[in-house]
């Protein structure tokens, strides 16, 4: 049985029980007179408890009873370091591409023939366009609540995954570049972009039951997950540019925990309910992150909404891989068994590759690694070829990569070399 977004949202929207803050374990309704809802969990910055999921997906967050109260955002401009003003330049319509085009496991023309609705219009998901933070030391979260973190120049945020799963875009800037931060919650893919002289939004369309997105200068589609363009739409005419094909420029959002991501970046930033949109963000229409881990988050259930996919694969579709792409390939490592090894390796095309655990975020690296230098695990860093580096800085070129659904990551790369899969 297929289901549709539309009807997936439409059936929860009208009290059926979802996540409350993420991961409190235990659903509540928002008063019934529509105010904030607000409480006082403690966050625990600095530990790393044993309920803390060190893969996600399918793996309970418990944590202290209440609910969150995240208003009272301000700009990012009255923040210091924090650039909401771009210092970058970029004509209107510009998008800053990758010189060389990812690697595409299929044919262009198949993206677009797999283009398909996924219930809603243009923007009828709307991405933030306008967001605002406050300062991590004066808001509470629960520890074990999950969050896209980035750290551009300095400029380093928190996203949390109960409001981008409302919005799956938020157009921002952050150290001077305007950029996209995006979340598609069917593929469990949060994937950073700089954007330009552009805003991206939720196309309402879908591939591999992933987020396609759309600039609203041409209306050109772009996979979340490829990266790429692949088809115009009608909103703009039939102009492409010459982008289609084109890929975009990348930078890493980190999937982890508030308490990880804080422990790390105690200056850091976090965006707040205000969003100038009307949403209840206490309730995850796909499911909960648990405890019980439910709907579409559940490992072991089927997919819902199950959109169809180019192609399918037996190994556990819901099981976490980090997968990373070049224009010659692509290569998926199992999280759970990179979190246990610290190191796996790897091949994209004729190059080897080699992954390392960031234990203390809950995150995988990937570098290109052609020598095939040896790599060895030294406390929370690494050996290298005799030096010794951190998981984020071996003397390797890193490569672009994100956490994703098996199902999703196999969906656009069924020739991925993948490792413990």
């Amino acid at each position: 049985m297929s289901y549709t977004r539309r009807g997936v949202l439409g059936s929860l929207a009208g009290g059926a029980s979802g996540a409350v803050a993420g991961c409190l374990g235990r659903s509540r309704d928002p008063p019934e007179d529509g105010s904030a809802v607000t409480g006082t969990p403690e966050p625990t910055p600095g530990s790393q408890t044993s309920d803390e999921p060190l893969v996600d997906l399918g793996v309970p967050c418990t944590g202290p009873e209440g609910v969150v109260d995240l208003s009272g955002g301000r700009p990012a401009t009255e923040f210091e370091r924090a650039a909401a003003t771009p210092t970058a330049e970029y004509a209107d319509g510009e998008i800053p591409l990758r010189e060389t085009a990812l690697h595409l496991g299929h044919e262009l023309t198949k993206l677009a023939d797999h283009d398909m609705s996924g219930g809603v219009n243009h923007d009828g998901i709307p991405s933030i366009d306008a967001p605002r933070f406050a300062r991590g030391d004066e808001i509470e979260l629960p520890g074990c609540a999950r969050v896209f973190g980035v750290d551009l120049d300095g400029d380093v945020r928190a996203y949390p995954q109960r409001i981008l799963v409302r919005h799956e875009i938020v157009n921002d800037v952050i150290g001077g570049e305007p950029v996209a931060v995006t979340y598609c919650p069917l593929t469990g893919t949060a994937q950073g972009f700089y954007r330009g002289g552009v805003e991206f939004g939720v196309s309402g369309q879908l591939v591999n039951s992933n987020l396609v997105m759309w600039d609203r200068h041409r209306d050109v589609r772009w996979s979340q997950v490829a990266a790429t363009a692949f088809e115009v739409g009608d909103q703009r005419g039939s102009d492409d540019g010459g982008l289609l094909g084109r890929s975009l420029r990348e930078f890493r959002l980190f999937w982890t925990t508030w308490n990880r991501w804080l422990s790390r970046h105690p200056d850091t930033l976090v965006m707040t309910e205000e969003t100038g949109l009307a949403r209840n963000y206490n309730r995850d229409p796909y499911g909960s992150y648990g405890p019980p881990v439910s709907g579409h988050y559940a490992p072991g259930e089927p997919r819902r909404p199950n959109f169809p996919l180019l192609t399918y694969d037996e190994a556990d579709e819901k099981r976490v891989v980090v997968g990373a792409r070049t224009p010659d390939g692509a290569v998926a490592f199992d999280k759970r068994a990179l979190m246990e090894s610290s190191v796996l390796t790897g091949a994209i095309g004729d190059t080897p590759v080699v992954a390392v655990a960031d234990r203390e975020l809950a995150v995988g690296y990937v570098y290109a690694n052609p020598e095939g230098v040896e790599v060895e695990p030294d406390g929370d860093e690494y050996a290298v070829d005799g030096r010794t580096a951190p998981p984020d800085g071996l003397p390797l070129d890193r490569l672009d990569a994100f956490d994703a659904m098996w199902f999703a990551w196999y969906g656009f790369y069924p020739d991925t070399d993948r490792v413990g899969i």
